[in-house]
């Protein structure tokens, strides 16, 4: 697997997210760059992203949807590949470069060039940056990861994929998500 490539251009976090550069994410003082995305990656990006927007609108919850959209962590300018913010926080921050705080419901898909250990970390690094709920989809093994601050839940081929915290009621079928 190839390594995340880092961009070679100094940056502050709060210039990154005042005007962040596309395809990029700004990690420990460095821009790098977003890459590894497949054919199949951005079709599990698009499902997803239809269907917590579909349900937060035919469920009455609202808010809104996004991918590839920069957020803050507590040290990290990140973009998840899909994220939900509620309408409360849509409202409040709805026209900014990038989201000021984590979004509170955000997915990340594994890429080929992803590392397993980063891509955990990642999730860990958004729910310590006070995301409610984080979903790691892993098309290669099929499996879709739902972590919370007290749950860690995967679910598999024939499965069905639950919200735990964020969009209450939402289901998806594994192999619908990943097909």
């Amino acid at each position: 697997m190839d390594a995340p490539t880092v961009v070679r251009e100094v940056l502050s976090l709060e210039d990154f997210l005042a005007n962040p550069p596309d395809y990029t994410e700004w990690v420990d003082g460095e821009l790098v760059e977003k890459n590894g995305m497949t054919l199949p990656h951005g079709e599990i990006q698009l499902n997803l992203g239809a269907a917590w927007r579909s349900y937060a609108i035919s469920s009455g919850q609202a808010g809104k949807v996004y991918t590839d959209t920069p957020c803050r962590t507590n040290q990290q300018g990140r973009r998840p590949d899909v994220a939900y913010l509620t309408p409360e926080l849509a409202a409040r921050y709805g026209k900014a470069a990038s989201l000021p705080v984590c979004f509170p419901l955000v997915a990340e898909i594994a890429s080929p060039t992803d590392r397993v250990e980063e891509f955990f970390a990642k999730a860990i690094e958004y729910l310590d940056s006070g995301c409610q709920e984080v979903w790691l989809v892993v098309p290669e093994t099929q499996f879709v990861f739902v972590l919370t601050q007290t749950q860690k839940l995967w679910f598999g081929p024939g499965e069905i994929a639950r919200t735990q915290v964020m969009l209450p009621g939402f289901a998806v079928a594994v192999d619908e998500l990943l097909a």
